[in-house]
């Protein structure tokens, strides 16, 4: 009788081999996968894959954040009696670029949206009060000419009479478009509540025309953008004008400390409306300026300050479902990025490389304003820089020290000390 004692011994070696085979592929491998490996996965590795890339250093909507001063604007010596901010994305035309911003030239500083009842004709309440939408040219994105003032604060009682402020600018069918929030009351009075409207032009120089009428209607009462639409920002998308918008909600009148801000949509066939929102508004449940661009088949976002999910960017496929992309730092403020394909209806949008921003806190401790400047970046299909994916950043400590405790948290802390060394 022949044995089969040698098959037996084979058959059990391959199983002990083909099980330890099996555990060790069941490990996260030490070079990283392109996709999802088909294995046992925490929450935190399921994840990674959801992004546009596993590794941050490949990922296409991470980027950080280079600033740079620009030539050509004055600020009276920063004592806060002029103001820059809100600029809109930069474009090119006639051989050069263009951008919009808020503008206020007042003889004296802000008294506050807390003070606004002491504003006047002349006395702003806020650094976005008694503001004109002004406009300035560049050859190159560093040095800017100040052109003039492109919109004009309307006569009483003109929608926008009391300022006119954040614009930003839509091309279509050869003619411009700028997007701006109008105000009929100092800000701070009930809020900042106001409507946008819309001027039209010819020519990005000018002249421009009002049409002196909301654009994007508010919410009905008790609906998140009840009492305003700030922050306008259009593209051209799917052959419609996406034109995104914030509000901020749970705020004014009975609270100021317990705000939230998010992101509505409205698409128009034609530039001055109708502008119907989108059902499933809010888009964007974090983030404080609208920041919206093309990228590849869809758009992507740039949430900032306000929320859960700040210090992102953000990517919708078909415009407004967003899901979180790279997580952020050292982020611009109320940025325009300058998106050559913004309004040319692309079926692939290419991303951004720069675009100007701005800085709320400029000035001495008495004469806070802010200023426009440039912010470089890589968030492009084009451009692979890769100093802009470098995710060692280091800033001096002082930077750290200037967050410091208040004196009020240094009382506390040393009270709570004292009770426990009693």
């Amino acid at each position: 009788m022949r044995t089969h004692l040698p098959r037996i011994i084979s058959a059990a070696l391959f199983a002990i081999i083909s099980s330890a085979c099996s555990a060790e592929e069941d490990v996260f491998p030490h070079k990283m996968p392109e996709s999802k490996p088909d294995i046992p996965l925490s929450s935190a590795m399921e994840r990674m894959f959801d992004y546009p890339a596993p590794r941050v250093h490949d990922n296409e909507l991470f980027s950080q954040f280079k600033y740079t001063r620009l030539e050509g604007f004055d600020y009276n010596g920063g004592n806060g009696t002029i103001t820059r901010r809100d600029p809109s994305r930069p474009i090119l035309a006639n051989g050069k670029y263009y951008v919009w911003y808020t503008k206020r030239d007042t003889a004296v500083r802000p008294v506050g949206a807390r003070n606004a009842a002491q504003a006047t004709d002349t006395i702003p309440s806020t650094d976005w009060d008694l503001c004109e939408i002004w406009y300035a040219t560049s050859e190159d994105g560093f040095t800017w000419k100040e052109e003039g003032v492109a919109v004009s604060r309307p006569a009483k009682p003109n929608i926008g009479w009391r300022s006119v402020a954040t614009p930003d600018i839509l091309v279509w069918k050869g003619k411009y478009y700028l997007y701006y929030q109008a105000f009929n009351e100092p800000s701070g009075t009930k809020g900042d509540w106001c409507p946008v409207t819309v001027s039209y032009s010819d020519s990005p120089d000018g002249p421009w025309t009002p049409v002196n009428r909301q654009i994007i209607p508010f919410g009905k009462k008790g609906e998140w953008d009840q009492d305003a639409t700030h922050d306008p920002q259009p593209i051209v998308y799917n052959g419609k004008i996406y034109l995104y918008y914030k509000a901020a909600y749970n705020k004014w009148p009975d609270v100021r400390d317990k705000y939230a801000v998010a992101h509505g949509l409205a698409i128009a066939e034609d530039p001055l409306g109708p502008f119907e929102k989108h059902p499933l508004n809010p888009v964007l449940n974090s983030g404080h300026e609208t920041t919206y661009f093309p990228f590849k088949e869809g758009i992507a976002a740039l949430a900032i300050k306000d929320g859960n999910e700040r210090d992102t960017m953000q990517y919708a496929e078909d415009g407004v479902n967003f899901e979180l992309a790279a997580c952020l730092s050292f982020t611009p403020t109320a940025a325009g990025p300058f998106a050559a394909d913004a309004f040319t209806d692309t079926d692939y949008g290419r991303g951004v490389t720069w675009g100007l921003s701005h800085f709320i806190n400029a000035g001495g401790p008495n004469g806070r304003h802010s200023m426009i400047v440039r912010f470089d970046c890589d968030l492009s299909l084009d451009l692979d820089d890769k100093s802009f994916k470098n995710t060692g950043v280091w800033h001096k400590p002082e930077v750290y020290f200037k967050q410091g405790l208040s004196k009020a948290q240094r009382d506390r802390i040393q009270k709570a000390n004292q009770e426990l060394t009693k």
